[in-house]
């Protein structure tokens, strides 16, 4: 594998020469250190993430704890876990270094705005039900959050249904901004009732905030939210915008004269990616300000040092400066890897960055310093040695060039293997690096399989023009993008091209489904939480709203556009044995979905099987359905490619 210039900044930013390839991969004694929602002081010089360990075992990190490290070489300052039963989220430095945070308590249903001020933590306020993304008032005297009061069921589209039962559409959870004066005391709510709060600002006078909200069903109405303004003192709102686009991170400038938030075609709550837009808050038209930028921006942050934020573009993650005025995007940093913090994709202050970091080769750690050049603060990972070998593949596909990531054993067998292409959920996302280490793409790769991951049309990375250009094509275009993507990976792997299969979930799910109809390519199929049928799908699902900017009308109004895109349609053609996995309570793709699939493959005598795990969202999430996952979709690749089959333990 041939380093390009940014994968050797990441090399030299991870404290290593270029990536030793050929490593036995053995699992060490050390859990994974695990490092979540980091937090810059806005001083620069301290930072704060909730870290904790995992064993190879169990999903999802264990009970964490707040540290707090020097920014300078990141030696550790103070370590808090005040409620040994919580889950630490959301921390955010107030001007003069005291940290607000969200404790949840999830047996007793209680969420705690806590504050941690010299070393001691206490509770500042309490709310039975759910809180999020504490944020510290211009003056310091008080913290906004979010507060769901009584929720039924966790925030997010992706999360386990509440039972549909009794009158339907009549009940909501309610997500609204409150206030907590900084030294404790009555949470009042201050958004008015009836109005979901996706994201929020304060502005900088202390007056109010400005935020993104729909009126309603939060879980379905993201995609029609609108750019508001709320008052502190009466909580009355005063709509700003109301754009085509979908909206995430709302930034109030410096001056308290204008808003920009990110704004592009997007198919969940939370995936971001598009262009910069800036709108006066008085109100108006918002106008782009990254129109032509070949990327796709994922975060932003608006201070006295400019606008700012992450973008990605091609296999790289970027963090850029963008000048509203000039209407352009200048990068500032770039490697191929993934950056996280806690209220975006890394913490800004000043010239100061910080972030967490990994690539597929390399396990999490902290990397800080000036924006241009982070470099790598802790080493509690270093024990994980590279277990996969890694590559950036870029193809040309009907004039597109498309981006993915071949990902295979540190030390291939010889002669040819099995290779599985997963296809990302969205349609508007992508995949970037992840460290591999657990879960059944590395239970994939560690048996000698590689795995392809293609970012087709549709996806982001590439510009917002990307993005759209598969509206009213779903299966079209990105299907033979990744077709293409195949090819290349065979071209550039020791990979076998009569045995390959294919899986993905949610649009990915869709994508395998309809693969299936439309090619004999692939040996094995696993779809995971997908789209069979358009048309049903549309009056069952809790978020029809998200295809209207991808469709151009609902599927009632132009029946012919979601029929013609439906697996089931085309069912008779499918040859092609199928695992099919989804949960019971999947509000975003109901099991239904599967079902109508599972049955139509039956009826021609496809061999298929349907697993439905009680309880579980969008995604699975208990441990025992994450391993009996696992272990089908080994068993099933394993049987389809003719590969020799997964020992019991």
């Amino acid at each position: 594998m041939r380093l390009s210039r940014s994968a050797l900044s990441v090399a030299a930013l991870a404290g290593v020469a270029t990536p030793v390839l050929a490593q036995t991969g053995q699992t060490p004694a050390k859990p994974l250190h695990v490092f979540q929602a980091l937090a810059l002081a806005p001083a620069g010089d301290r930072i704060v993430t909730i870290e904790g360990e995992e064993a190879p075992a169990p999903v999802g990190a264990g009970h964490g704890r707040l540290v707090v490290r020097a920014a300078q070489d990141g030696h550790i300052l103070s370590t808090s876990d005040p409620c040994p039963r919580c889950r630490y989220s959301d921390p955010a430095f107030a001007a003069d270094g005291r940290i607000a945070f969200i404790a949840r308590d999830t047996g007793a249903g209680v969420a705690r705005l806590m504050l941690l001020a010299g070393g001691e933590a206490r509770t500042l306020a309490e709310v039975r039900g759910l809180a999020a993304t504490p944020r510290w008032s211009p003056d310091g005297r008080s913290i906004a959050l979010l507060v769901t009061p009584g929720a039924r069921k966790e925030a997010g589209a992706v999360q386990a249904g509440v039972r549909a039962i009794g009158e339907i559409g009549v009940e909501n959870d309610e997500q609204r901004i409150a206030v907590v004066p900084a030294g404790g005391g009555a949470l009042r709510l201050v958004s008015p009732a009836g109005r979901y709060v996706y994201e929020y600002d304060w502005t900088p006078d202390g007056r109010g905030f400005v935020a993104t909200s729909a009126e309603g069903n939060g879980d379905a109405n993201w995609w029609v939210a609108t750019l508001d303004g709320f008052d502190l003192a009466t909580g009355a709102r005063r709509p700003i915008a109301a754009p085509k686009v979908q909206m995430n991170a709302p930034r109030v400038s410096p001056d308290g004269r204008s808003v920009a938030f990110i704004g592009g075609l997007m198919s969940d709550f939370g995936s971001i990616g598009g262009d910069v837009y800036v709108v006066p808050l008085a109100g108006g038209t918002p106008r782009n300000v990254t129109p032509g930028f070949k990327g796709s921006v994922t975060g932003l942050t608006w201070d006295k040092a400019g606008l700012r934020g992450t973008a990605l573009a091609g296999a790289d993650s970027q963090v850029v400066r963008i000048d509203p005025a000039a209407r352009g995007v200048t990068a500032l940093y770039a490697a191929p890897a993934r950056f996280q913090a806690a209220d975006g994709q890394v913490a800004l202050a000043g010239d100061r960055v910080a972030m967490v970091a990994q690539d597929w080769e390399t396990p999490p750690y902290i990397a800080a310093g000036p924006i241009s050049a982070p470099r790598r603060l802790t080493h509690d990972n270093d024990a994980w040695t590279p277990r996969v070998r890694a590559r950036s593949l870029s193809w040309m596909s009907e004039g597109h060039r498309v981006q993915g990531w071949l990902i295979g054993p540190a030390s291939p067998a010889p002669g040819k293997a099995p290779m599985v292409t997963v296809v990302h959920g969205g349609p508007a996302a992508a995949t970037v690096p992840n460290y591999v280490w657990q879960g059944t793409n590395a239970a994939l790769i560690a048996k000698g399989y590689w795995i392809f991951y293609p970012n087709p049309r549709g996806s982001y990375g590439q510009g917002e023009a990307f993005t759209a250009a598969n509206k009213r094509d779903f299966g079209g275009g990105d299907l033979r993008d990744i077709l293409a993507g195949v090819d290349a990976a065979i071209a550039a792997a020791p990979v076998d091209g009569e045995r390959l299969g294919l899986m993905g979930g949610s649009y990915g799910g869709f994508m395998a489904m309809w693969a299936n109809t439309q090619t004999n390519r692939f040996k094995g199929i696993v779809a995971s939480a997908g789209l069979s049928d358009w048309i049903s799908y549309y009056g069952t699902n809790g978020i029809n709203s998200w295809m209207i900017p991808f469709f151009g009308a609902s599927a009632y109004a132009d029946h012919d556009a979601y029929w013609k895109v439906s697996p089931v349609r085309e069912i008779a053609r499918a040859k092609t044995p199928t695992l099919i996995l989804v949960g019971e309570r999947d509000i975003e793709v109901p099991p239904t979905q599967s079902v109508e699939y599972w049955n139509g493959l039956k009826a021609f005598g496809v061999d298929t099987r349907l697993v439905i795990y009680p309880d579980e969202g969008h995604h699975i999430a208990g441990a025992d359905h994450v391993e009996d996952v696992r272990r089908r979709t080994l068993d099933w690749f394993d049987r389809t490619l003719g590969t020799a089959p997964t020992p019991r333990p």
